[in-house]
């Protein structure tokens, strides 16, 4: 009994009262919501030693700028030099039989020439021998065709370990900062999958800043505006990003749609692995239903605003959608200018009579 005496008392205790009330305001979307990115170098490469050798020089450390091309470390590969000797010997002895050969083409085509000659007078040179020098000069005329293929495939051999060599000076791929330097003069080391990079390159005057854009809010995204975010590293400023890149796909475990911005960072005062607080603008020519914070009633059943209409009071169940100001954007069987009670409360019970004062909801 004491139960259904409260609930009663409960539910006539607004009776003869005058509350506070709002209408329901309708505004085109157009808020912007905050969103944790992740900085990312534009430009990031592990650099690997492209032969095997042993660390020589090294000309940069932790924390050195870099251009393109600059020397970084000078290695060693000594069982390369023995086997750039044995390669220029090749071309060597290829260029002896090449000049032997060409000797003997020349002695052959002097003993063609006088017997051709001698030929002239009947009887003197037989046909057959004539042809058999014209034979020999032939054949070593090929001979010397084969020494100089073979020469230059001594050279291109030769030419093959000084490429290889010049893999022992390992360069920037491009500008940047050495983030990581791993290897120290004397050390080994290879060329094979697992292993170790020597350096870590990254870009530090253009960054990439990656935002998990939530599934609703995706279909405002414009290629090219301006986004604004600030840092834990200096607070109270604001820095700027362009929205460059939208990945086109969902993931199917945050149900957001990764997007990259390029931030120019001329100054060097942002860096990868920082996390900013992005303000993610979201426009939309659709409407959306407004009501103060305060209005709207949540417990363990249900979420709802109470409406008033010719005096009575009715709960209206709605979804909570993102604030803007002192509003709240909601969802549910509302309309425009519906009047609500500015602080919404259980103890107003469904059907209750009750006088409200109407005034206008800040946001």
């Amino acid at each position: 009994m004491r139960s259904l005496e409260l609930l009663v008392l409960l539910a006539g205790c607004a009776c003869g009262q005058t509350l506070d009330a709002v209408h329901v305001i309708a505004r085109p979307v157009d808020r912007s919501i905050e969103i944790p990115g992740e900085f990312t170098p534009y430009l990031s490469v592990p650099v690997h030693a492209k032969v095997a050798g042993f660390v020589d020089k090294i000309y940069v450390d932790r924390g050195s700028a870099v251009k393109e091309g600059q020397l970084l470390a000078i290695m060693v590969a000594p069982e390369l030099n023995a086997q750039q000797a044995e390669a220029e010997a090749k071309v060597q002895a290829a260029e002896s039989q090449k000049i032997e050969g060409e000797a003997r083409v020349v002695a052959a085509q002097s003993t063609y020439d006088r017997m051709k000659s001698a030929s002239a007078t009947p009887g003197v040179i037989a046909g057959n021998e004539l042809v058999q020098t014209q034979k020999q000069v032939d054949a070593e005329q090929a001979k010397v065709r084969a020494a100089e293929a073979y020469v230059q495939a001594a050279k291109a051999a030769v030419k093959a370990v000084e490429d290889i060599r010049a893999y022992l000076r390992v360069t920037a791929p491009f500008g940047g900062v050495i983030t990581t330097r791993n290897v120290h003069p004397g050390a080994l080391v290879g060329t094979g999958k697992d292993s170790e990079a020597m350096f870590q390159l990254e870009t530090v005057d253009r960054l990439r800043l990656v935002v998990p854009v939530p599934e609703t809010d995706v279909g405002t995204m414009v290629r090219g505006s301006k986004i604004a975010f600030t840092v834990p590293a200096y607070p109270g400023q604001t820095f700027y990003g362009t929205l460059s890149r939208i990945a086109r796909s969902m993931d199917p475990k945050t149900r957001s749609m990764p997007v990259e911005l390029d931030v120019i960072n001329g100054q060097g005062r942002l860096a990868a692995g920082m996390y900013p607080a992005v303000k993610w603008p979201v426009r939309s020519d659709r409407t959306v239903l407004l009501v103060p914070a305060t209005s709207i009633v949540s417990n363990s059943e249900r979420t709802f605003v109470i409406r008033v209409k010719s005096g009575s009071v009715e709960w209206v169940d709605v979804k909570r959608g993102s604030p803007q100001g002192d509003l709240v954007e909601v969802v549910g069987p509302l309309q425009e200018g519906d009047t609500i009670l500015r602080r919404g409360t259980e103890e107003i019970r469904q059907g209750a009579r009750v006088n409200v004062r109407i005034s206008a909801a800040k946001g």
